[in-house]
C-alpha cells in the first residue's frame, strides 16, 4: 500500500524548493561580492578622509626641530586643535626619540613629555615605515583603524625620521553603513525568493500535475485495477510518457489475465498430484511446495518457504546445489526428520528459460515406503524360508544318504535315522502350514467362524489338556522330559466373548508350548484372566531365559528367534508368533510381551468385551 505524501515531501514542492534555492544562492553570491565591494570602497574613501594633510605634517616637522620644546609644543597643541575630523578619536605627535609632543584628546594631554610605550610607534621611529591597524576595543565594543605615519625632516637631501603621527579613527560609521545596506539586500533577495518559489509552485504544479496522474494510475495498476486512464495534456515528452502509461496499462491487464490463468491452473495440479512437488530458485530456495510434500516432510508452507531444500530434505551433508544442478540424479531419502518411519524418491529436474539460463530446481516427491518395505519382506522372507528349508533338509539328506549306505540293515540305528526324518519331515509340513494360514491371512481368504464363549472357561479348559500331558509324562515309564506347574488367576466373574475358538485355542496353545519350552525344570506358569475397560485380558507368565530389550520389538515377526540354535533344536518354526499377533487382530484385538531378561516374560491377550445381560446369552434370533 502506497503512503501518502506530503507536500513538502513531493516532487511539486522540490522542483519549486530548488529554484528558489537556485535563486537564493544566486542573490548571496551576488550580495556577498556586491557587499565586499561595498566594504572595501567605504574603507577606502574613509582611510582618506581621515588623512593628515600634508601641510599640516610639514608644520609638525617644522616644530619638532624647534629647540624651545615648549613653545614648540603650544604650538603642535594649536595644529591638533585645528583639526576638524569627527571619525579621527585621537592623535599623538611623537618625536624621533620616542617622546610625546602633541595630544588632541584632553583626557590623554597628562601623557605629553612622556615616553611612548606603544611598540608599534617605536617600530615606525626606527623603520621609517607607515603602520596601519584594523583593531578591536573590548572595553568600548568598536573598530578602530590605526595609522602611524613617520614625519621627516625634508631640508635638504637628508630624509631623516624627527618624529611619527598616530592617528586613530573609529570604523562604526563604515560597518553601521555596510550593515544597513546588507539588511536592506537580504531583505529584497528573501522577497524575491518568496515571490519566485511561489511563481515556481504554479509553474511546477503544471508539469508535476501528470506525473501525479501516472503515479496514481500505476498505484491501480499494482492494485490490479486496469479500469482507469491518465489524460494526455499535450504531444510534449509527459504526454508521450502519459500515452506509454495507458499502452503499459493494457498491456499488464492481459498479461496478468493470462499469468492469473496459468497459475490457477498451475495450483490445480499441483493440489490435486498424489506425488509431492517442491520449486527453488537458482539458490536452492524454495518457492513453491504443494500440499503433498508438505504433508510427507510434515512441514508447512510458510515454514519452510524460503529456506535451502537441502536443509529441508536433509541431505546437505551428501549434496550441494551445484551438484542437484548438474546430475540431477535420483534419490532415496531415508533420513528424514519426521515422525513417520517412510522412504521418499527424489527425483530431480531444472528450471531453464527458452536462453538455457537455470532458474531453479524442481523436485518431485514419491512415497516408497510400502514399495520398500515390500521388497524388503519379500527378501527376507524367501531369504528366511530357503534357511528353514535348507536345514531340515540337509539333516534328511544325511540321514538318508547313511540308510542308503546299508545303515539301514543296522536294527539299532536304522529306527532312529528314521525317527529323526520323520521328524524333519513332519517340521516342513508344520511349517509349510503356517505359511499357507499366514498367506492366507495376508490375502484376507481367512474369516473367523465367531461364536458366543465363556472365556473363563475355554481357557480353562486348554490348560487342562497341558495338565493331562503333564500326567501322561509322568504315567508313562520314559523319563520326563520336564516338569512345571500351571498357576491359574482368573476372575470369579463369567467373561462372555465373540471368538472363532479353534484359533484361540491355537494362540494360547503356541504361548503356552513357548513357556513351557523356555520354563526351566520345575518352574511355575501363572495364567491369569481379567476385565478391565471393555477388554479382556489374558496373560501366560513364565520363569524362563527371558527376552533381551532391544529384541522385544522384533519377537512377532516372522521366523524370527531370539536364540536361533536353541529355537530350532526343540523343533520350533519362528512362525507361531506371527501368526498369533494376526489372528488376535482379526478379533480386533492386541498382543504384546514384557520381559526382563534372566528372570522371564509375560505374554498378554487383550480382546474387545462387551458385557451381556442374563437374557442376552440366551435369545435366539
Amino acid at each position: 500500500m502506497n503512503k501518502k505524501l506530503h507536500f513538502f515531501q513531493s516532487i511539486h514542492f522540490k522542483i519549486a524548493l530548488v529554484f528558489a534555492l537556485l535563486l537564493f544562492i544566486t542573490f548571496q553570491i551576488v550580495g556577498a561580492v556586491f557587499i565586499q565591494r561595498l566594504k572595501s570602497e567605504n574603507l577606502k574613501q574613509f582611510k582618506q578622509n581621515i588623512e593628515i594633510p600634508a601641510y599640516v605634517n610639514n608644520m609638525l616637522v617644522t616644530q619638532l626641530n624647534e629647540a624651545d620644546t615648549a613653545k614648540a609644543n603650544d604650538k603642535i597643541k594649536t595644529i591638533l586643535d585645528d583639526i576638524n575630523n569627527n571619525n579621527i578619536s585621537d592623535i599623538q605627535v611623537v618625536d624621533a626619540k620616542g617622546v610625546i609632543r602633541g595630544e588632541n584628546n584632553v583626557n590623554n594631554r597628562s601623557m605629553i613629555g612622556q615616553k611612548v610605550t606603544n611598540t608599534n610607534i617605536t617600530q615606525v621611529l626606527y623603520s621609517g615605515r607607515t603602520f596601519t591597524q584594523t583593531m578591536y576595543n573590548e572595553r568600548d565594543n568598536h573598530r578602530y583603524y590605526i595609522s602611524i605615519t613617520p614625519l621627516f625632516n625634508a631640508s635638504g637631501n637628508n630624509n631623516t625620521v624627527v618624529g611619527a603621527i598616530y592617528v586613530r579613527a573609529n570604523l562604526e560609521n563604515v560597518y553601521d553603513s555596510v550593515n544597513s545596506v546588507t539588511v536592506i539586500f537580504i531583505t529584497a533577495a528573501l522577497i524575491a525568493t518568496g515571490i519566485g518559489l511561489a511563481l515556481a509552485i504554479f509553474v511546477s504544479s503544471a508539469i508535476t500535475r501528470p506525473i501525479d496522474e501516472m503515479k496514481k494510475q500505476t498505484a491501480r495498476i499494482a492494485r490490479g485495477d486496469y479500469s482507469g486512464q491518465v489524460h494526455v495534456y499535450g504531444q510534449d515528452e509527459l504526454g508521450q510518457l502519459a500515452q506509454a502509461v495507458n499502452n503499459l496499462s493494457a498491456r499488464v491487464e492481459e498479461a496478468q489475465e493470462a499469468t492469473e490463468s496459468e497459475r490457477r491452473r498451475l495450483d490445480l495440479i499441483l493440489a490435486h498430484m498424489s506425488d509431492g512437488v517442491i520449486a527453488t530458485d537458482r539458490g536452492g530456495k524454495i518457492t513453491i511446495i504443494n500440499e503433498m510434500a508438505c504433508e510427507a516432510l510434515e512441514v508447512s508452507a510458510t515454514e519452510v518457504t524460503g529456506r535451502s531444500i537441502l536443509d529441508v530434505l536433509n541431505i546437505r551433508d551428501q549434496y550441494s546445489i551445484r551438484e542437484l544442478l548438474e546430475s540431477q540424479d535420483e534419490i532415496i531419502l531415508e533420513d528424514l526428520d519426521t515422525m513417520r518411519d517412510q522412504i521418499l524418491n527424489a527425483n530431480f529436474s531444472l528450471i531453464q528459460r527458452r536462453s538455457g539460463f537455470i532458474i531453479g530446481i524442481v523436485c518431485v516427491l514419491h512415497d516408497i515406503t510400502e514399495q520398500q518395505k515390500i521388497d524388503r519382506e519379500r527378501r527376507q522372507f524367501v531369504s528366511n524360508v530357503s534357511h528353514e528349508l535348507r536345514t531340515p533338509l540337509t539333516s534328511m539328506r544325511s540321514y538318508i544318504e547313511a540308510l542308503n549306505e546299508g545303515a539301514w540293515q543296522d536294527p539299532e540305528i536304522a529306527p532312529a535315522f528314521l525317527k529323526v526324518t520323520q521328524e524333519e519331515t513332519d517340521r516342513m509340513i508344520r511349517m509349510i502350514n503356517d505359511l499357507l494360514s499366514l498367506s492366507r491371512m495376508d490375502l484376507g481368504k481367512v474369516e473367523l467362524e465367531l461364536e458366543l464363549v465363556n472365556l473363563n472357561e475355554l481357557f480353562n479348559y486348554i490348560l487342562d489338556r497341558f495338565d493331562m500331558m503333564l500326567e501322561k509324562d509322568s504315567n508313562d515309564t520314559r523319563e520326563v522330559t520336564k516338569n512345571y506347574t500351571i498357576k491359574r488367576d482368573f476372575t470369579d466373574k463369567d467373561l462372555w466373548v465373540e471368538v472363532d475358538t479353534d484359533k484361540i485355542i491355537q494362540v494360547v496353545d503356541n504361548i503356552m508350548n513357548n513357556a513351557i519350552k523356555y520354563s526351566p525344570d520345575g518352574g511355575v506358569i501363572t495364567c491369569r484372566l481379567l476385565e478391565t475397560h471393555n477388554h479382556v485380558i489374558m496373560s501366560i507368565t513364565d520363569q524362563g531365559l527371558g527376552i533381551p530389550k532391544k529384541e522385544i520389538s522384533h519377537i512377532f515377526e516372522r521366523f524370527y528367534r531370539v536364540d536361533k540354535a536353541r529355537s530350532r533344536a526343540q523343533g520350533g518354526t519362528g512362525l507361531g508368533l506371527a501368526i498369533s499377533k494376526e489372528v488376535i487382530e482379526m478379533h480386533r484385538g492386541r498382543i504384546w510381551v514384557d520381559s526382563t531378561e534372566g528372570k522371564g516374560s509375560t505374554f498378554y491377550i487383550s480382546l474387545p468385551y462387551e458385557e451381556y445381560g442374563e437374557g442376552d446369552l440366551w435369545d435366539e434370533e
